[in-house]
């Protein structure tokens, strides 16, 4: 019991110190002139896989790779039938005006990769880690030019508006006012710079320590209970790093906005994979278990390709279809428990 305090322990530390360091960094990086809509495509994107990151290193620190491994297909698998499933059974998503496909098809690339390079050589080295991380830079490029051409049909919606009342816009100031649409959740133009250290110092200290309280005491339970580590990151790790995207997620469903659930979804799952497996497997080695790629990898698989009906072809995530998730989810963590 006491191990499973520490877990919970150090999951509460990982969340606050993550959306602590998210605040410091997007407000110092405001303070210092750099564009919101950079601000949100790095920092944020970063900042919210900081637990998850810091779970995985301090796991291969602590030569228990398993658990940063468990950790990322884990959550991916969390995040689609768990974290999609709970708000389809409180109100619902209505996928048909969500435009994912690209990110989708990014998402299930992303994952074919993952799979292959796990296969191929039966571990996660730094050679790996490496195609992981350009595959992390091309969609950070995608994202920037998808960006930028929202930026400037912005603009120019807007100074389209203008020009029929007879005012003539300044081009400058109008790219200036679609950056200040796309200003990143957390920004607070008029935080002082004391409150600005004192989130980036929280989130610097917080994500160490609670990374090492979880992984430490996931070890003591994974042993004291008779299983590897990497059903641990599968099981308690990962629904424990999935909660801040579940919360969100119910948000959004219950403010009628799907398509902020469907794409925190895939872009949390394409950052899961890339970044984090990505840099964890720069600082060691992370082998992969055979049963992890006999059942746990193709089970991430099939339930990304569940999603390709909501996405290509609209349809409705309702109550049923919340059930069958869930229901897929718990049937699948009482296998690996019984396993």
């Amino acid at each position: 019991m006491v191990d499973f305090f520490y877990a919970v322990l150090g999951l509460v530390i990982l969340l606050f110190a993550g959306d602590s360091l998210v605040r410091g960094a997007v407000n110092l990086s405001l303070r210092l002139g750099v564009p919101a809509m950079i601000v949100s495509l790095t920092i944020v994107a970063f900042g919210t896989s900081a637990p998850e990151m810091l779970i995985s290193v301090e796991a291969v620190l602590g030569d228990v790779p398993g658990l940063a491994l468990g950790n990322v297909v884990g959550s991916n698998t969390a995040n689609i039938l768990l974290v999609l499933g709970v708000p389809a059974l409180i109100t619902g998503l209505a996928t048909a005006g969500c435009d994912t496909r690209r990110n989708y098809i990014a998402m299930m690339a992303a994952t074919v990769l993952f799979i292959l390079l796990a296969a191929a050589g039966g571990m996660f080295g730094w050679v790996q880690g490496i195609v992981l991380l350009a595959g992390l830079g091309l969609m950070l490029a995608s994202a920037f030019r998808d960006a930028m051409a929202h930026r400037r049909e912005v603009a120019a919606q807007r100074a389209a508006e203008l020009a029929a009342k007879g005012v003539n816009p300044d081009p400058v100031a109008l790219l200036a006012e679609a950056d200040e649409e796309e200003e990143p959740e957390g920004a607070d133009p008029d935080m002082p710079w004391p409150k600005v250290i004192l989130f980036l110092a929280l989130g610097l200290i917080g994500l160490p320590l609670g990374a090492n309280i979880l992984v430490d005491a996931s070890t003591n339970i994974a042993r004291a209970y008779d299983v590897s580590e990497t059903v641990i990151g599968l099981t308690l790790v990962a629904i424990g790093t999935s909660l801040p995207e579940l919360a969100t997620t119910v948000m959004a469903a219950i403010r009628r906005q799907a398509d902020v659930a469907l794409g925190n979804v895939i872009g949390s799952n394409m950052f899961n994979l890339l970044a984090i497996i990505g840099v964890a497997s720069l600082v060691g080695p992370i082998p992969v278990e055979p049963t992890m790629l006999r059942v746990d990898m193709w089970v991430m698989f099939m339930a990304s390709l569940l999603l390709a009906p909501f996405v290509f072809r609209g349809w409705h995530m309702g109550r049923v279809w919340g059930i069958v998730f869930v229901t897929l989810y718990i049937g699948y963590i009482v296998w690996l428990l019984g396993a």
